[in-house]
C-alpha cells in the first residue's frame, strides 16, 4: 500500500476460527488457559457451562488492516449474520478507514469461505452491494479456498493474540470481552479497537434469484465464485 491513493486491504474480515472465539459464553464459566492470581485466591467459576438465556453469547467479528497493523472487532450479542458482518465493515470504514484512506475508491476484503461472509451466502453479497452504494467504493472480495482459512493473516496477526490475551480469564460480561479484546497488543505494534454491537439481526433472510441477478456484481475470470467485485451503483 502506497500513500492514500492505495486501496485499503482488510486481510481477513470475519469470525475467528481459533479455539475459543467463534461465539463465547458470557458468564462466570471456565476459560481454558492459566492466569496468575494471588496464592490461595483463585477465581471461582461454575462447574457446568450451560448458556444463560438472559446473557447469551459474545460474537466477535473482526477486521485486520494489513498496512496499518490494526484490528477492529465488533462484539455482537444477537446472531452472526451477514448483516452483522457488513455492519462491522461499515463501522470500520466510517470511523477509521475513510479518514486513513481519504482518496481510496476501492476496498479489498480477503475472507474465508464460510460463515456469515461465506462465498455462497447471498445475503453477504447483497449487504456488501448496499455498502458499496453508500460509500462509493468498489468492493472486491477474495475468498480463501475451502480448507485454507488458517492461511488468512487475520488468524495469525489478530485473533491468535486475542486468544492468548484472554486465556484463563472468565468472560463474565460483554464489557469484559470488549475490554480484553481492546487491550490486545503485540511487540510488533498491533493495536485493536473493540466495541459492543447492540444490534438485532434477523436470521434466515432469503434473497430471491431476481434480486441476486440484479446486483452490480462482476465475477473475476479466475474462480469467479471466490473472487468478485461489487460496483458502487444504485440498487434496483
Amino acid at each position: 500500500m502506497r500513500g492514500n491513493r492505495a486501496r485499503p486491504v482488510l486481510r481477513g474480515a470475519g469470525r475467528s476460527n481459533a479455539p475459543g472465539l467463534p461465539g463465547e459464553l458470557v458468564g462466570d464459566y471456565k476459560n481454558n488457559g492459566q492466569e496468575w492470581m494471588p496464592q490461595g485466591k483463585p477465581e471461582r467459576v461454575q462447574v457446568h457451562d450451560f448458556p444463560d438465556p438472559k446473557v447469551g453469547k459474545a460474537i466477535p467479528y473482526g477486521i485486520y488492516d494489513v498496512a496499518a497493523n490494526t484490528g477492529w472487532v465488533s462484539v455482537g450479542q444477537d446472531h452472526d449474520t451477514s448483516a452483522f458482518a457488513v455492519a462491522t465493515v461499515r463501522r470500520w470504514w466510517s470511523t477509521v478507514g475513510k479518514a486513513a484512506y481519504p482518496q481510496a475508491d476501492r476496498l479489498l476484503i480477503c475472507a474465508d469461505g464460510g460463515g456469515s461472509n461465506g462465498y455462497r451466502v447471498r445475503a453477504w453479497k447483497t449487504e456488501l452491494a448496499a455498502l458499496a452504494t453508500e460509500t462509493g467504493l468498489a468492493i472486491t472480495v477474495c475468498h480463501l479456498p475451502p480448507g485454507t482459512s488458517k492461511w488468512n493473516q487475520i488468524e495469525h496477526r489478530l485473533f491468535s493474540h486475542i486468544s492468548m490475551n484472554w486465556r484463563g480469564r472468565p468472560l463474565t460480561s460483554h464489557e469484559v470481552v470488549v475490554d480484553l479484546i481492546g487491550a490486545t497488543t503485540t511487540r510488533t505494534g498491533l493495536l485493536v479497537h473493540a466495541e459492543l454491537d447492540p444490534g438485532i439481526y434477523e436470521t434466515k433472510v432469503r434473497i430471491p434469484d431476481e434480486q441476486m441477478a440484479a446486483l452490480p456484481l462482476d465475477k473475476h475470470d479466475f474462480h469467479g465464485e471466490w473472487n468478485y467485485t461489487l460496483r458502487p451503483e444504485p440498487l434496483p
